[in-house]
């Protein structure tokens, strides 16, 4: 780092002493200083215009698009993720809620839904109760996939992208934590209740931020991918009626 430093003061100084000896033999040529200092007070004007138009307008706009396409990016890997692992866990963690036929039937989307809905849905997630009960589902069944899955859920966060997706960071971390709280327990039945009431907690923070991340894929799928839209439409978690075949 400072041998790079050392390079580009070297390098800055050397411009400016070349920059000095062109306005010298100017000079010497056409012997007028007010008109060097003319255009070079103009110059030095035009140069915090064009900082301004570089580095607040084009740089904000290139980070944009480069932003845009990483996002776009990362939704592949959501995607896959959906369907390794974020399908199979929307099924099973709806056992637990006590309250899931008040959200479930809210989230079968169809072709037909705007942006609108989707913003409408979002809210009804988010002010959702979610009255999880850990006794309700089968906590060994849920570990036994999670422990299945955990070489996949480590390769996903093997991706540098990942920290530009806080969101899904927020819900890949969840899903760890949750995993490691079945894995190090020794037995998942006759619990403390203590031990239960912590991992309804668990659950009930995987749950929260796996319906809004999938909503917002599903959003996605529908404005971009037609195609893989349709069939996310026909495996849908909490379609009771869903069907890959076509009807």
């Amino acid at each position: 780092m400072k041998r790079l430093f050392n390079w580009q003061v070297i390098l800055g100084l050397l411009l400016v002493a070349l920059s000095a000896l062109v306005y010298l033999i100017h000079y010497f040529i056409f012997r007028d200083a007010h008109h060097i200092f003319i255009y070079l007070i103009g110059d030095i004007a035009f140069v915090f215009f064009e900082v301004l138009l570089v580095t607040l307008v084009l740089h904000q706009l290139l980070h944009f698009r480069e932003k845009k396409a990483l996002l776009n990016k990362l939704n592949m890997v959501i995607g896959a993720f959906f369907s390794e692992v974020g399908e199979g866990l929307l099924k099973a963690f709806s056992i637990f809620d006590k309250e899931a036929f008040k959200i479930t039937r809210k989230l079968v989307i169809t072709d037909g839904w705007s942006e609108r809905e989707f913003l409408k849905i979002r809210k009804s997630v988010k002010s959702h109760p979610y009255e999880i009960d850990s006794k309700r589902g089968d906590l060994e069944q849920i570990r036994d996939f999670l422990k299945e899955k955990r070489q996949f859920l480590l390769n996903l966060l093997e991706n540098p992208n990942l920290l530009e997706h806080e969101s899904f960071t927020n819900l890949l971390w969840a899903v760890f934590h949750l995993t490691e709280e079945l894995i190090h327990r020794r037995k998942l039945i006759d619990l403390p209740e203590a031990d239960y009431e912590h991992l309804s907690g668990d659950i009930k923070r995987v749950y929260h931020l796996l319906i809004a991340e999938w909503l917002n894929y599903m959003k996605h799928l529908k404005s971009n991918y037609p195609y893989l839209f349709s069939l996310a439409m026909r495996t849908n978690p909490f379609d009771k009626n869903a069907s890959v075949e076509l009807s």
